[in-house]
């Protein structure tokens, strides 16, 4: 009888706590459910599949922050609210003074983890972040970043001498070309060579079956998720993290996708890191030669107290980052920015003029090409460079959930669903937060009354835009903010740079008589396809006529 009435007291203790729970969450939650945000059209999935699957990146939040301003409610599937934030006075809080506070959530890291590997910089959070961090910011300080602008050059003048070729055997003497495809391939070649060392041979079609493995991974793989995959996607965060890792071994097109190619890229990879590790600290006369980032990395981890240093999964992980990470962003945004200039002639006539003033100065003095001063001193150049981040966010949103209780203060007060005007909103923990780089990279507020238009004379005229300051770089969003942000945005303006001036110095670009529309497909990244040529995969057609 006494172990029944025992029973009995577990039984009501563990509905008490439950009861608690749900209650004390319910009430913590009421100030979410007072925002404004659109009529939900699925009980079940919310807006989730409206959202994931529109014809273009920021169509849906452009409609959205529009009417709601620049904090809304959404809602998950199976009716979980969810928030969109794009006020800077609360990007500025969740990314810079919270810090680690505010973390990637379940389904990012999980995702991250099956794309870069289990233990990627770019998954890590806390402490793990911190160690990280430090052992890898040796390859990317300034200094050294600028030491790889001659290796930056050569690939981007091997392109252009291979357009050049192309060209001249056509009849027309000029030629309309995917030039998405082309770039990439010259941004393989640059990672290869800048990162490891290693000859990807991508511009000569001999194609390193590694990079082989990582090229369109996001637009094949992400894009326009099916039902279930969203519905077992929202239970991902209540899962045991034991449990979350074995995600990846489901047999789904996914998920098998990106287990063949990570595992093809983790097994190359440590086979790169022992060469280097050996090569380091076996033979000290080659040591000081090897400049490339993974030699710079396994120096660095060396030097560092064996409790702090990279394990092996860490350094795997991290060459895996720099694969994906060095190549796809960087290609789409050259051609996103190609493409701008072709429906900007105004623009790209700037522009060349500026490189040739430059390239006689460069004449006078007696040297053979630019210099990374050269390219600072191009200020238009920069200019341009800057506007297509902000244009064409390559990341276009990002996800942080909090740890703790948060109250978000916001740049720009919003009006709820009781009519009050609202200047903060507090968060329970384990609120899934949706930070919208497209939307806060053009919000009018911050950046005039033309933010959606193509106009690089904004970063000439007034460089620190806003009264927050969120972004890395120049207030913008594209890589990140605070301790989380992208380490290598500065490898990626210089690899920018190069490719933009030979390619602008070199060749004219307009936009084909039949004027494909490009749409911004949502896969991950923002990939530029032509509707209604979806099955051929990302493209960006331009005619390129040689100078």
């Amino acid at each position: 009888m006494s172990s029944y009435r025992d029973g009995y007291v577990v039984v009501l203790l563990v509905l008490g706590i439950v009861v608690v729970t749900v209650v004390r969450r319910y009430r913590a939650g009421r100030h979410i459910r007072k925002l404004r945000g659109p009529p939900c059209p699925s009980s079940l999935f919310g807006h989730l599949e409206e959202w994931g699957h529109q014809s273009s990146v920021g169509d849906l939040e452009e409609k959205w922050w529009q009417e709601y301003g620049t904090i809304w409610k959404l809602k998950g599937c199976l009716n979980e609210d969810f928030l969109m934030v794009a006020d800077p006075k609360a990007l500025q809080h969740i990314l810079h003074k919270s810090g680690y506070h505010f973390v990637k959530g379940a389904l990012v890291t999980q995702l991250t983890r099956e794309i870069n590997g289990e233990s990627s910089l770019v998954a890590a959070s806390g402490s793990d972040h911190a160690r990280m961090r430090k052992i890898m910011n040796p390859a990317f300080t300034s200094g050294q970043l600028r030491s790889f602008l001659p290796l930056f050059r050569r690939s981007a003048q091997k392109l252009a001498r291979m357009w050049t070729e192309a060209i001249q055997n056509d009849p027309k003497s000029s030629q309309r070309m995917n030039v998405l495809n082309w770039i990439s391939r010259c941004t393989l070649d640059i990672i290869g060579e800048v990162a490891f060392d290693v000859d990807c041979g991508a511009l000569d079609d001999s194609l390193n079956p590694i990079m082989q493995a990582y090229r369109n991974m996001f637009a094949e793989s992400l894009p326009y998720p099916a039902r279930t995959t969203m519905l077992f996607r929202s239970v991902w965060p209540y899962l045991p993290d034991r449990l979350l890792r074995l995600v990846k071994y489901l047999p789904t097109k996914d998920h098998i996708h990106f287990r063949r190619t990570l595992d093809k890229v983790e097994d190359y990879s440590w086979t790169l890191v022992q060469e280097k590790t050996k090569a380091i600290l076996e033979d000290s006369e080659k040591a000081p030669n090897e400049r490339d980032i993974m030699s710079i990395i396994v120096r660095a981890n060396a030097s560092e107290d064996p409790k702090h240093c990279l394990s092996r999964n860490e350094m795997i992980s991290q060459m895996a980052t720099l694969l994906l990470g060095g190549h796809e962003t960087t290609s789409n945004t050259v051609s996103w920015l190609l493409y701008e200039l072709a429906r900007h002639p105004e623009h790209q006539a700037v522009l060349r003029e500026e490189i040739r003033a430059m390239r006689a100065r460069i004449s006078e003095r007696g040297d053979s090409d630019f210099s990374m001063s050269d390219f600072d001193s191009m200020h238009f150049v920069v200019a341009a460079i800057k506007e297509i981040l902000r244009l064409h966010p390559i990341v276009y949103m990002t996800v942080r959930v909090p740890t703790r209780d948060e109250v978000l203060p916001l740049a720009y007060p919003v009006t709820n669903v009781v009519g009050e005007t609202v200047n903060e909103v507090p968060i329970p923990k384990g609120t899934n937060l949706y930070l919208s780089i497209w939307t806060y990279n053009r919000l009018p507020q911050i950046w005039g009354p033309d933010a959606h238009e193509f106009n690089p004379n904004r970063f000439l005229k007034q460089e620190k835009m806003g009264e927050t300051y969120v972004g890395v770089t120049s207030n913008l969003m594209s890589f990140g903010a605070g301790l989380q942000a992208c380490l290598g945005w500065r490898f990626a303006l210089i690899e920018i740079q190069a490719i933009l001036v030979e390619l602008i110095e070199r060749f004219a670009f307009t936009i084909p008589e039949d004027s494909p529309e490009i749409v911004r497909l949502p896969a991950g990244l923002t990939t530029p396809i032509v509707k209604g040529e979806e099955a051929v995969g990302a493209q960006m057609p331009l005619h390129v006529t040689p100078i």
